[in-house]
């Protein structure tokens, strides 16, 4: 039995240097949502979910131009959130970068990651690749969940626009991280959405 989580961030937002909350893709974000469909042409899905903020749809959008057998469905459980608040072991660095993110924010994305963990993690009687389109946190939490690592450890876990991580779903053991933030179908222009500039 083979079960797969193919998680990829939306591409580059139109605007974005501009603090916009969300916008339709960039030029260059429709060219990085048309290679990784590309990267992914020979997967048989079994599904397709994005998050329903626009960024993330119109990603998803293009993807199925390009595999029009796709039929992408939102899913609240893929919105951009904040997954966990500051913790005693959460370095003092980041102190400042919480100033700006209220409770209630931090509660509902607690549970919105909670659900999300439990339904996309549960193991399948059967095979499954199910390609999930949404944001740098959400990725970055499940990355954190497959180590059973400390809560502040998806904060520093960056993925770019149209990354690739792959995550294989196990029954009896543990899940696998298979990769992580795969960039290899980008060309460097195309590689948008990290802190720091990606090296040539």
């Amino acid at each position: 039995m083979s079960h797969y989580l193919y998680l990829v961030r939306h591409g580059e937002q139109l605007d974005a240097e501009h603090g916009l909350p969300d916008g339709p893709l960039s030029p260059r974000g429709v060219r990085q949502a048309r290679l990784i469909a590309e990267r992914l042409s020979g997967i048989p899905f079994t599904s397709v979910q994005h998050s329903p903020l626009r960024r993330a749809s119109e990603t998803a959008q293009v993807i199925a131009e390009v595999m029009p057998a796709l039929e992408p469905e939102p899913s609240a459980l893929l919105f951009d959130c904040i997954p966990s608040g500051p913790t005693p072991d959460t370095p003092k660095a980041f102190d400042s970068w919480f100033h700006s993110v209220t409770e209630e924010e931090i509660d509902a994305g607690r549970a919105q990651m909670a659900d999300a963990v439990s339904e996309y993690f549960a193991p399948s009687r059967g095979d499954r690749h199910d390609l999930l389109i949404t944001h740098n946190f959400v990725i970055g939490w499940f990355v954190r969940h497959v180590f059973d690592a400390p809560e502040w450890r998806w904060l520093g876990l960056n993925q770019a626009n149209c990354g690739l991580t792959i995550i294989r779903i196990r029954s009896a053991k543990p899940p696998v991280l298979v990769a992580h933030n795969d960039l290899a179908h980008l060309p460097v222009e195309l590689r948008t959405g990290l802190p720091d500039p990606q090296p040539v």
